[in-house]
């Protein structure tokens, strides 16, 4: 079946919604349109001055998003499809993505600007369903890494920090000696399946919410398909008639009642507990139990870093991939990973990647309160040229966390359940 073109619409029948590192996304705001009508379209995005977009030629067939392969051949054997979106082709022109460009442009933050911008030389792009602009509201959790890693693959300099605080808290210490906004959240509350703890991150979700004006991406408000901010009155009341179960719709009841209503939602979900253990099985090794491994299998190759000289895997391979994790992958001895397996092992860490960096979408089952469905969305194939940067990466945050004199405590749930106490 031939995909439906973009310039079926008009750039103005579409709004911005938000976007992340790789790609935009807008929603659809036109006629009814069979369609489109309940669509967003996930764009592509190039770096200001990259030579990226020249190796594109919009006069030849390019393939389709690697999204939609990806999610429907991998993903899909892994998530069940109640918890996906939808996503299909559409076909893109030139002339029009320069005017949505145009158009839109001015709505995105500043920062985003001055990075990148629609790479107008794809001639494909994605339509997904809209999450967000088809119900009056909808709210986005990143969660993040969702476990500590097992001690057998740390370094002595390592294993203290790793098994006491989280990733995602020793990486918010570092970026806040960077300058960037800091949070108390931490993504092995949320994970944990207790409600105390679950209602605490949730707290902690919604005051890095509001003190950062909504600049933080770890949670994102939307009413009626726009991003709200916590000085939007009427989108904060919209937002209380949710949560608040007829209360005052202003932001202080939002506020004491949002933690107790979405903890409810998150635990009627098994949304979080599948992130949770496809994140901790995938990366069973660490980055430093995977280095370790890559060297040992790969004592020739140049020490360019983690992953350099080895290729992407192409779909058959993560099809493959996909059928020896649900197989014999969990009877491995990982405590003494062969390097026989070290591709397997690469391609699980990636594939672990994609489940931290993904986003929950929750939003409203029907007008009745406290009765929400949850989606997973944003899930791309990683590169194996960023194993070598999230090593490095890894090291530096280390660094810092133990000169920082931080005694933060994350509390790894499943990991005290296994063993009966904190493995330190």
């Amino acid at each position: 079946m031939t995909p439906t073109s973009i310039t079926e619409t008009k750039p103005e029948d579409w709004t911005y919604v938000s976007e992340g590192g790789a790609t935009i996304v807008f929603s659809y705001r036109g006629p009814h349109n069979v369609q489109f009508s309940g669509h967003v379209l996930r764009l592509r995005k190039v770096a200001h001055g990259s030579s990226d977009n020249t190796l594109l030629d919009t006069n030849t067939e390019q393939p389709d998003d690697p999204m939609i392969a990806f999610q429907e051949n991998i993903i899909s054997k892994l998530v069940p499809s109640e918890f996906l979106p939808s996503l299909g082709v559409v076909l893109l022109d030139e002339d029009w993505l320069r005017s949505l460009i145009f158009l839109r442009d001015g709505d995105r933050p500043a920062e985003r600007r001055q990075t990148d911008q629609i790479d107008v030389l794809r001639n494909k792009g994605v339509l997904a369903t809209d999450l967000i602009g088809g119900t009056p509201i909808a709210l986005e959790i990143k969660p993040k890494w969702g476990f500590l890693p097992p001690e057998r693959h740390l370094s002595p300099e390592t294993v203290a920090p790793k098994t006491i605080a989280c990733r995602f808290c020793m990486h918010t210490s570092f970026r806040m000696k960077q300058g960037d906004v800091g949070t108390t959240y931490c993504p092995l509350d949320l994970f944990s399946r207790d409600e105390t703890r679950i209602r605490k991150a949730i707290g902690a979700l919604w005051a890095g919410w509001y003190e950062s004006h909504g600049s933080l991406n770890n949670l994102r408000f939307f009413v009626e398909g726009r991003m709200a901010k916590p000085d939007d009155d009427r989108s904060v009341q919209l937002l209380a008639h949710f949560f608040t179960a007829g209360k005052s719709t202003d932001i202080q009841n939002l506020r004491e009642s949002f933690a107790p209503v979405l903890a409810q939602a998150l635990l009627d979900s098994p949304v979080l507990s599948l992130l949770s253990t496809l994140q901790r099985t995938l990366d069973i090794l660490d980055v430093e139990g995977l280095s370790k491994l890559y060297t040992q299998a790969s004592p020739d190759l140049p020490s360019d870093g983690l992953g350099s000289s080895v290729p992407d895997p192409s779909m058959e391979e993560w099809a493959d991939f996909v059928k020896v994790y649900q197989s014999e992958y969990h009877s491995w001895d990982h405590t003494v990973p062969d390097p026989g397996y070290l591709r397997h092992y690469l391609m699980a860490y990636l594939l672990s990647a994609t489940f931290k960096d993904c986003s929950v979408i929750i939003r409203p089952k029907s007008a009745q309160v406290g009765s929400f469905d949850a989606t997973i969305i944003d899930m791309d194939i990683k590169s194996m040229d960023r194993l070598g940067k999230w090593e490095k990466l890894d090291r530096k945050i280390v660094e810092h966390y133990k000169s920082s004199g931080s005694q933060r405590r994350c509390i790894d749930s499943q990991r005290v359940s296994q063993s009966g106490n904190t493995q330190l």
